[in-house]
Order: structure tokens, then sequence, then C-alpha cells
């Protein structure tokens, strides 16, 4: 459904600090994705819908949140034509694609597809 948050991640300097809050909070139980060289830590909080913990570089901090999208490249000019900015999208390998966006009062949010076939550039 285009529009539904289906994800959202927390930049953070501690991760296993923040995977021992959530896990206090709600209960989450946070698992390594396995992704190479990176500590993301995913939650599956709903059927089709969930987030990760993930180490930030530098300074970075607030919730970076993924909404639906059936059509990015639509999508993404939806976002330019009407005030706001939009990166290009990027492959997830084998799961989809996002793309970083700004609504035209300057709030970060990001797009999402499910893509199997999104192969990694090259």
């Amino acid at each position: 459904m285009a529009g539904k948050l289906v994800h959202f991640e927390f930049p953070v300097q501690d991760p296993d600090r923040e995977t021992k809050f959530f896990a206090e909070v709600f209960g989450w139980e946070l698992k390594d994705s396995g992704m190479p060289d990176m500590d993301y830590r995913m939650v599956q909080t709903g059927e089709d819908q969930g987030g990760a913990v993930y180490k930030a570089d530098g300074d970075a901090n607030g919730v970076v949140i993924y909404f639906d999208s059936d059509d990015i490249d639509a999508t993404i000019a939806k976002v330019r034509a009407n005030g706001g900015e939009a990166d290009d999208k990027q492959p997830i390998p084998g799961i989809g694609w996002f793309a970083g966006c700004k609504d035209p009062e300057g709030n970060a949010f990001s797009l999402y597809q499910r893509d199997e076939s999104a192969a990694p550039p090259r």
C-alpha cells in the first residue's frame, strides 16, 4: 500500500545500549541482519513492518522512516514536483529500492519499493 510506514531506523552511537533499551521498553528482539561489514540489527514489529538499529557515522541521530511506494520512480518525481527533495533510488540487493527524501519543510523521510530483482550497482 503506497504511503504505508514499512520500516524505520535508529542511527546510534551505541547499538548495544539502544538494543537493550528497546528490549526493555517494547520487548523487541533485535537480531543481526547478516549484512557484511555493518552492525545492522533488525526487528519485525508487524506482519509487513519492521525496523533497525545501526552504528551511525558521525553525529547522526533521529529516526529515519520509510514509506512504501508502488512505483518508486514515479513517487520520487512527485516528491520533486511538489517542492520536496529526493535522491535517486539506490538498490538493496535482492530486496528492493530506497531513496532519501525531504518534504518542503525539510523533514527527512525515505521511500521503499520491494523488488527482489534489485541488483547491486556496477
